[in-house]
């Protein structure tokens, strides 16, 4: 069963995972239908987990990240942070039916409320998008001061050509501040925003969704000399 949720030190907007508040049940049947699972299952290749790892899944959603993390990795400590108290409903309850103990606390990803050197890895699933560069800085920031000296972050996002299209998909469903937001993602911007937060990053991984494109994996390292 999952720790009883806890609630963040501070209150302020969020996008969440669909866009959409009233869209929220329906993230799991969007998770399936795009075949999600392949970029889930990448990152926790990437992650090179090992008994008795913290692991901080910032954004979590649901859970399923968390989930297929637990399902593979019986013996690592998983904790998800999520500024919607209603997929953490969603994430409690799939985590207890699949006999999983998971923290899941709610909080935002510019501020994560846990101590310095906590973490043996940190995953960031499609979350990246939905913050402003600001505050994509601070995530960043975030991390580094959360992650062990040894520590990993693994974060999948979004990848969009040079013209500012996901590729394989124009978003043209997309509008507003999200849309403005995913810009940041072309090429190779976002590796490059975590190498500038005093990562050393390794070459992105892409991988092609079942519908909607291609996402990118940034596996990254703190760097000893930033």
């Amino acid at each position: 069963m999952t720790e009883k949720l806890s609630q963040s030190r501070s209150e302020r907007d969020y996008i969440p995972g669909l866009g959409r508040h009233f869209l929220t049940p329906l993230y799991d049947v969007a998770h399936r239908v795009f075949g999600l699972h392949s970029v889930h299952n990448e990152m926790i290749e990437l992650a090179e987990l090992r008994g008795g790892h913290r692991v901080l899944d910032v954004g979590c959603g649901t859970g399923n990240l968390l989930r297929a993390t637990g399902r593979r990795h019986r013996s690592v400590e998983l904790v998800g942070l999520d500024p919607d108290p209603k997929a953490l409903t969603r994430a409690e309850r799939k985590a207890r039916r699949a006999g999983l103990t998971i923290r899941l606390d709610r909080g935002f990803a510019q501020e994560l409320p846990y101590e310095d050197g906590s973490f043996d890895r940190v995953f960031s699933s499609l979350m990246l998008h939905h913050l402003d560069r600001a505050s994509k800085d601070a995530l960043l920031a975030e991390v580094r001061r959360v992650l062990r000296s040894d520590g990993q972050l693994v974060l999948a996002d979004a990848v969009l050509d040079e013209q500012g299209h996901h590729r394989g998909h124009r978003q043209g469903g997309m509008r507003g501040r999200m849309r403005e937001q995913l810009q940041d993602n072309v090429g190779d911007a976002v590796a490059q925003r975590i190498a500038d937060a005093g990562f050393t990053v390794e070459p992105t991984r892409t991988v092609s969704l079942r519908i909607g494109g291609s996402i990118g994996i940034v596996s990254a390292r703190l760097d000893g000399n930033s």
